[in-house]
């Protein structure tokens, strides 16, 4: 396995030995579930956090938001250094800041520390694209692609897993208790990865691009504030459109610094060509409609019966809910490296797609008895779990090894982006479907929703299919002598005007369209640190 160095020379990231492999692989998996877990703790608080702190249900659902604002932000910040060669300090410094948060959460300290504490842990959520680094540079291929699919899906059914637990602790031992399993299990995951990341291959270098992580991150954070905030879209609409273009306009300011930098925090030219851009399209659409169907199911598991519907599930109950999403999201995280064998990524995101509109189409249809919550909520997990594992190897295929951690924290912004609308979709249809003096929604404005989420799984199926039809095939590819350098087409970088292959002597230089060009040599692109 080669790296991909600033300075031109190839650098050998070779797989560990096995006896580490085997503490390593576990560990790559324990750490993304610890983060992802310990993000949603806020879901399940919420009520015991209001009551706790005597604070509005509003000011605690900020336990929540606020995990993942810092999250967004954070994660192409961490990406952008996860691929350089301070990779495993990146990581032990990050998990002891979210080990702090967790302290913070535990003592008893006013309300406006626990806001800080919980910040601090969804740092943590911008770590799973650097531990895909990891799997990618020091596990051979054959392996690293089945456990980066894994990764990915781990990273989803964290919250799964969180959600049940801490509900429990919370009934036991109040919203402290709850908050110490986080600290337990942050500090696990700080050890373990001390223990067991390996340090990143020597001769890489990344450059943070301050001016792009501050603007993206105000953007980041107007956009993610604007989406679970659903109140000021019903009260102030005005204000709240103002600040959607505010947040669209840095955004557009955002690409032209990416564009002109010689040290981007992320690709923009790489992001735009149909293979990334095409699964970052089908990542965020698709992740509204599936954080759509999550938040009706939890939230028409715990409606009273007096509402006409629902089954009034405690919060612990309610969590339960989620087992058959976790436990099916795992089998088909294993499954789909299985698959993938035979069938194109795009294609088994497409599949993925229609799982879950179908699980969308089950709930519409039939949720009058708790086992049909049950299934569609299993049918969910199926449906995201291959959509997850998949997700990595239409981006990673077209992605330089060393610009792994970037790539994907790229696409997990732009997950976290499409689950906050969701979830503020279905918030926003629910408030239209409720009556004048009424505490709940009808029951038909969940059909409603159900049918939106339906729309957005099709239009995901629609541009995976799209993707299919343009997809090179990566063994086409590969089996070129020259592959590396179809990567860097199909990346759409820029090719500089000459440069001097390093790994084929015998080839002539050539510029950006393959063409014979004359004059002075130069590094490839993707060893000059503008990695896709």
């Amino acid at each position: 396995m080669t790296g991909q160095p600033a300075d031109g020379v190839p650098v050998k990231a070779l797989p560990v030995a096995p006896s580490e492999a085997r503490s390593l692989v576990p560990a790559l998996m324990f750490i993304p579930l610890v983060v992802a877990a310990v993000g949603s703790l806020g879901a399940p608080l919420i009520t015991s956090v209001a009551t706790s702190f005597h604070v509005t249900l509003g000011s605690a659902q900020w336990t929540l938001t606020v995990a993942l604002l810092s999250g967004a932000v954070a994660t192409p910040v961490l990406g952008r250094l996860g691929a350089g060669p301070h990779r495993r300090a990146t990581i032990l410094a990050t998990l002891a800041v979210v080990v702090a948060g967790s302290a913070l959460t535990v003592l008893p300290l006013p309300f406006g520390w626990l806001l800080g504490g919980r910040a601090a842990q969804g740092l943590g959520l911008g770590l799973t694209p650097l531990m895909m680094g990891v799997a990618r540079d020091h596990l051979p291929e054959e392996r690293s692609t089945a456990v980066i699919a894994l990764i990915s899906v781990v990273s989803i059914i964290g919250a799964g897993v969180g959600y049940p637990l801490a509900a429990l602790f919370a009934e036991l031992g109040g919203v402290r208790a709850a908050y110490g399993l986080g600290l337990a299990v942050t500090a696990a995951a700080l050890l373990t990865a001390w223990r067991s990341v390996p340090e990143a291959p020597e001769g890489r270098s990344a450059h943070i691009d301050v001016a792009g992580a501050v603007v993206l991150a105000a953007a980041l954070l107007l956009v993610l504030f604007l989406a679970g905030d659903r109140n000021l879209w019903s009260r102030h609409l005005a204000v709240t459109a103002g600040l959607a273009v505010v947040a669209v306009v840095l955004l557009c300011v955002w690409v032209v610094i990416e564009l002109r930098s010689t040290t981007p925090l992320v690709d923009v030219r790489a992001v735009r060509h149909p293979a990334v851009a095409g699964a970052n399209l089908a990542m965020f659409v698709g992740g509204i409609g599936m954080y759509l169907l999550l938040t009706l199911i939890t939230r028409y598991a715990q409606t009273p019966h007096g509402a006409g519907y629902g089954f009034g599930l405690t919060t612990f109950v309610a969590g339960l809910v989620l087992v058959p999403f976790s436990v099916l999201g795992f089998v088909a995280g294993k499954l789909t490296p299985r698959v993938r064998t035979r069938i194109a990524d795009p294609l088994l995101l497409a599949g993925s797609a229609v799982v879950v509109g179908g699980g969308f189409a089950l709930f519409a249809a039939a949720r009058s008895d708790l086992a049909e919550l049950f299934a569609a909520m299993g049918v969910l997990g199926f449906g995201v779990g291959g959509f997850s594992a998949a997700m990595p190897g239409v981006i990673l295929a077209v992605t330089p090894k060393s610009e792994t951690s970037s790539a994907m924290s790229f696409n997990y912004v732009v997950r976290s982006v499409g689950y906050s609308l969701g979830s503020a979709i279905g918030g926003l249809i629910l408030a239209a479907g409720t009556g004048p003096g009424r505490l709940f929604p009808d029951d038909s404005a969940y059909t409603t929703a159900a049918l939106v989420g339906i729309g957005a799984m099709a239009i995901t199926t629609l541009t995976s299919l799209a993707l299919a039809r343009r997809r090179q095939p990566v063994s086409q590819m590969h089996s070129s002598p020259h592959w590396r350098f179809h990567a860097q087409g199909l990346l759409g970088q820029r090719l500089p005007h000459h440069f001097r292959p390093r790994e084929a002597g015998c080839l002539r230089q050539t510029g950006r369209s393959g063409r014979q060009g004359r004059g002075r040599s130069g590094p490839l692109p993707w060893r000059s640190g503008r990695g896709a």
